[in-house]
This record gives structure tokens, C-alpha cells and sequence, in this order.
């Protein structure tokens, strides 16, 4: 199922293309496998400094506390942790402003390592972050189902199932990552008439 309901997660090989801004370039590929760049996506303000990042464009510390209603002593810790796990960078258009701009990095496609190939803390701090994230995709599907009527077709979703393999399951991932980069943009470049719009995708097999 996929929806256009309501920044950047899935099935094995994760993809979280909101928490690497698929906005930008065709995708430059990065598995986050050290522990230290999963702890950086696994807290819920950083998510919160993410998301923003992703709807509204760059922000100062200053500018994201006001939205977040958080101090900026606390904002500047968390996005050097962010800067530190390679999730976002300076705005180099911005070189001589007093506070330091940041944007989400362009073009990355963060994925998790298979769970297989990760270790039991690896997997406990993904865990965390699907625990996070599970929340908020189960009022997204909410609101899905309330307003999809009045959206005026802003919200569009499908569901389907098929009988597939492992490998064309993989291949099915592979093709909708491919579909998200197609269609990257970030609020910079976005037409007047664009809106930030969240998509989900997931698949898991049937009960017999």
C-alpha cells in the first residue's frame, strides 16, 4: 500500500528518504550502518528538526527553536548530532550570516542494513526509531481514512495484493525508490503551487 497522505521508513533494507531528503540530485546511496548515525535519526526532536527541515527549508537555531518550541541551546546540540551523522550541512549560499544556516543533505537515500546483518544494538536503536515512527503513521493512516473526501485530491492511496517472490519483492522496493527520486524536490525549488506531501510504502506477506 502506498499513500500520499501524510519527511524519512520500510521493510528490510530500510529507506528512510524523509530523514536523508531525497530532495535534489539523483540519490547518492548510504547505508547507515554505524551505531552513531542510527542514534542521530532515533530521537524525537531530531526527527522534529528533520521534518522542518524538509517542509519549510533551511533554518538557523534560532529560527527552528521558535518553531519548535525549544531553546536554542538545546537546538544547537541536536543538530550537531544531526551534522554529525551526515544528515544535514551548512547552507554554503549563506557563508556570512552571523548564525549558521542549515539544510538537510541533498540526495541521499539512507538505508538500514538487512536486520540480519546488524548488530543487537544496531537493531535496538532502529527499533527505538520504529517505535517513533509508528505513532505518528497510525494518525496519518487516521487521518487518511477521515479526510480523504475533502482533500480534493491531495490524498490519493491504493491497495493491492500480488504473489511474488523475495527477490521481486526487492525489486518492487527498488522501482518505488526510484519513483521517489523521480519526483524529489525540496522547498527550494518547489513550484508555487507545490504542497509538502509525506508517502509510505510497506509490504509484508499475506496470512494463509
Amino acid at each position: 500500500m502506498s499513500d500520499a497522505a501524510e519527511p524519512e521508513p520500510t521493510p528490510d533494507a530500510e529507506v528512510d528518504a524523509e530523514a536523508g531528503t531525497n530532495a535534489g540530485p539523483a540519490g547518492e546511496r548510504r547505508t547507515v550502518s554505524d551505531p552513531a548515525a542510527l542514534k542521530a535519526l532515533a530521537h524525537p526532536l531530531r526527527l522534529k528538526i528533520l521534518r522542518h527541515l524538509a517542509v519549510s527549508g533551511p533554518a538557523t537555531s534560532t529560527t527552528l527553536a521558535a518553531a519548535l518550541g525549544e531553546n536554542t541551546g538545546t537546538l544547537s546540540y541536536h543538530l550537531r548530532r544531526l551534522e554529525r551523522g551526515g544528515f544535514i550541512e551548512d547552507v554554503p549560499e549563506r557563508p556570512n550570516s552571523r548564525e549558521r544556516w542549515w539544510r538537510a543533505v541533498r540526495g541521499l537515500d539512507v538505508r538500514r542494513p538487512a536486520q540480519d546483518e546488524m548488530t543487537d544494538g544496531e537493531r535496538a536503536v532502529a527499533g527505538a526509531l520504529d517505535r517513533m515512527r509508528l505513532d505518528e503513521d497510525i494518525e496519518l493512516a487516521r487521518r487518511f481514512t477521515e479526510e480523504q473526501a475533502e482533500s480534493e485530491g491531495w490524498m490519493r492511496g491504493s491497495r493491492s495484493l500480488s504473489h511474488l517472490t523475495k527477490e521481486e519483492v526487492t525489486a518492487f522496493h527498488d522501482a518505488y525508490l526510484d519513483l521517489l527520486t523521480r519526483f524529489a524536490r525540496g522547498p527550494e525549488d518547489a513550484p508555487s503551487d507545490a504542497r509538502p506531501v509525506l508517502l509510505r510504502w510497506f509490504a509484508l506477506p499475506a496470512e494463509r
